[in-house]
């Protein structure tokens, strides 16, 4: 049986949902269960593309090519199964598999631009409903679906996410004492409250650092200007994956204030760098995280400030934060998510 994976991703920026999709296809791709990747001419992660064999198909772009080139191409291989791993897929082709990460954009919909909103409560609706499987990241997510779109739960698979094994403890010498938050830039993940909450700490010698990508789809632009404004925020925007192992790896500690997540990829990273985390119990994070870290109420600014302080003032409570980070990542790998992917598909035939 063939699998045709949709590699649209490679043509895209690196968020949590193209992080699943790398991973996912590196494991396919070693499972060896013949795979094929298919992508627009727009590639930006050409190594990947040579990693996975990726082989490039007509000469359009993003949504034209997935919704036209791609299917049409399909057709000539006498219509493969399909599996998307980024939320979107062809409307009219019949073979898919779909990832559903989460549907925030129904939940937080001023974190989206009308343009995104409006083409994604079109589409989603009907890709649930007419893909022969749907695979999301966590129980959360598929309550979510099921209520949201009416889709019968059987048909929903939870694949959780993983994190990368270039992941893992950096220490290197540093001469700021920071705490590190991780996440694009738009209303849901929060940082709006985490400022309130960074600028209610008493010790003013610490810096926060925000890492995290500006989107014009979602960026909360308003909170770009309160971040520039603060001499003791640093904005470093995207950076990559060694960079980012060495700032998890030398904070005091992470904080991911989210109001909704499918997952939450993040603190699992932190983890893996043996960072301690101060979490939101929101949505689907306490199923990620279990009882390896500190939780906040995220609508709740002064208990967010009380938590932060508590851990960044406890080092023996981030030791035991630490330990028990560790163990939390063992339950995830992405190994094992692909091969549930693989009994999935077999279990369609």
């Amino acid at each position: 049986m063939m699998i045709v994976v949709n590699a649209r991703f490679l043509s895209q920026n690196i968020s949590g949902v193209q992080r699943y999709a790398i991973e996912i296809s590196r494991q396919l791709k070693i499972l060896g269960y013949g795979v094929r990747f298919f992508a627009p001419n727009n590639l930006i992660h050409k190594e990947l593309a040579d990693e996975l064999d990726v082989e490039i198909i007509g000469n359009l772009t993003g949504h034209l090519w997935e919704q036209y080139e791609l299917p049409r191409y399909l057709s000539k291989l006498r219509n493969p199964l399909l599996l998307n791993l980024c939320n979107t897929a062809p409307l009219f082709y019949k073979n898919n598999v779909v990832t559903l990460h989460d549907i925030a954009f129904e939940r937080y919909p001023r974190t989206f631009s009308w343009k995104f909103r409006y083409a994604y409560q079109l589409a989603i609706p009907r890709i649930a409903r007419s893909s022969k499987k749907l695979l999301t990241d966590s129980a959360f997510s598929k309550d979510e679906i099921s209520a949201v779109y009416g889709v019968d739960r059987n048909k929903i698979d939870i694949v959780h996410c993983s994190v990368s094994g270039r992941f893992c403890f950096s220490e290197k010498e540093t001469t700021e004492k920071y705490i590190l938050a991780v996440s694009s830039l738009n209303y849901q993940k929060n940082f709006h409250a985490l400022i309130q909450a960074f600028n209610l700490l008493k010790d003013k010698n610490i810096k926060l650092y925000l890492v995290g990508a500006i989107n014009k789809n979602f960026a909360d632009h308003k909170l770009v200007e309160n971040i520039e404004s603060n001499s003791n925020i640093k904005f470093m925007g995207r950076v990559n994956d060694d960079e980012l192992v060495q700032l998890y790896s030398n904070a005091l500690c992470f904080v991911y204030p989210s109001l909704y997540e499918g997952f939450g990829i993040p603190p699992l990273e932190a983890q893996a760098c043996g960072c301690p985390c101060v979490v939101s119990s929101a949505a689907s994070l306490p199923e990620a995280c279990a009882d390896s870290v500190v939780y906040c109420d995220p609508f709740d600014v002064s208990d967010m400030a009380k938590k932060i302080q508590l851990v960044v003032n406890d080092e023996t409570l981030r030791g035991e934060l630490r330990a028990k980070g560790f163990e939390n990542i063992k339950r995830f790998s992405w190994t094992k998510s692909a091969k549930q992917i693989i009994q999935i598909i077999e279990g369609l035939q």
